[in-house]
């Protein structure tokens, strides 16, 4: 399995998805091919992936996935590729309510060294005490090295050398406070990366940023294969039905990969529509699918506010079935019934729209 190595920090807002944005356009760059993973079940962060790489992003979920269906994933990440960079989600040990699901466990899982992304803001010799906590908290992790973000200038960086020295482990950049990049945000996440106006660019100039500071050789020897190891057998989730319509546009984009993958390897045929635009679903298709999180996703609500999308979307025709379509005699298995919501969106005004 290929080797990896994942970007965590000690907390959300420390520039993991620009660190790891950078480094996957970097690595690209410099004729590595590299895959990438997500951890949790996060549907935004893995379009800016793929846009950086080149190559569809998998999502890794220790808490919602059965062991069979982790590893299965780690593989398919490092198909192809000579390195996986997997981002983290929040704090390196933060997840579910109950403890479990958190970055270190995918760390402990796949036994991928970690890159600690580091907010180096109004800190020099206190990021010493920082560094070792997060080394020593959990045996069995192994902290790899240190990327700083948000550095004032030579001088600060050259403090934060010395202080990875004292503790051991390795500064493997300074990256400087620059507001190019700055990804821009919404209420509920960053803004998707089909609607940012200038992402190319946003990702090369991330790259030059990174490789002005990254001894590329350096990191990808640090990586390190995944221990978890494949088994063989169904695919992951079955089809919906042998002709399956996927909602496909700014309102419903988000689809996990491996998901519409394992339904094409079954056999199932998938086309696409976009209720935004006034299409429905293919006419002798079975199953009609809406991407996203179960009834939220259903009603365009979900973590990049595809609410702004959800009156028009259902406007254009409410009589179109939104579930599997019922087959005769099964009056029972309707997807769903017409029903009349109300939704509050971005401006402040009241939709009615049915579903």
């Amino acid at each position: 399995m290929s080797p990896g190595l994942i970007i965590a920090a000690p907390a959300s807002g420390s520039g993991k998805t620009t660190v790891t944005l950078a480094l996957l356009r970097c690595l690209r760059r410099a004729g590595v091919a590299v895959g990438s993973a997500k951890v949790g079940p996060d549907y935004i962060d893995p379009a800016f992936h793929a846009a950086a790489s080149g190559r569809p992003c998998f999502n890794l979920d220790t808490w919602a996935m059965r062991p069979e269906t982790l590893a299965r994933l780690v593989d398919r990440a490092g198909e192809g590729a000579e390195l996986v960079i997997a981002e983290g989600v929040m704090g390196l040990f933060d997840g579910a309510p109950d403890g479990r699901g958190s970055t270190a466990d995918l760390a402990e899982v796949t036994g991928w060294p970690v890159v600690l992304v580091v907010d180096a803001r109004g800190m020099a010799a206190s990021a010493a005490a920082l560094i070792h906590g997060f080394a020593t908290y959990r045996p069995g992790l192994r902290l790899a090295g240190v990327i700083f973000n948000r550095v004032g200038g030579p001088r600060h960086a050259g403090l934060l050398q010395e202080t990875c020295a004292a503790v051991g482990t390795p500064m493997l950049a300074a990256l400087p406070a620059d507001p190019g990049l700055a990804l821009p945000e919404r209420h509920l996440g960053l803004v998707q990366a089909i609607e940012h106006p200038r992402l190319e660019a946003f990702l090369e100039h991330a790259a030059d940023v990174m490789a002005a500071q990254l001894d590329i050789g350096a990191l990808v020897a640090m990586a390190q294969p995944a221990r978890c190891r494949p088994v063989t057998g169904q695919g992951l989730l079955p089809p919906l039905g042998q002709r399956i319509a996927v909602a496909d546009d700014l309102a419903f984009a988000f689809a996990y990969p491996f998901v519409l993958e394992g339904w094409r390897a079954a056999g199932a045929e998938l086309s696409r529509f976009s209720p935004l635009a006034d299409q429905g679903p293919d006419e002798d298709c079975d199953a009609v699918y809406l991407p996203g999180h179960g009834m939220a996703a259903a009603l365009g609500v979900d973590q990049a506010a595809p609410e702004h999308h959800v009156a028009a979307a259902f406007a254009v025709d409410r009589r179109r079935a939104v579930g599997r379509r019922p087959q005769p005699g099964e009056k029972s298995r309707v997807g769903r019934q017409a029903v009349g919501v109300q939704l509050r969106i971005a401006a402040g005004q009241v939709d009615r729209v049915a579903v």
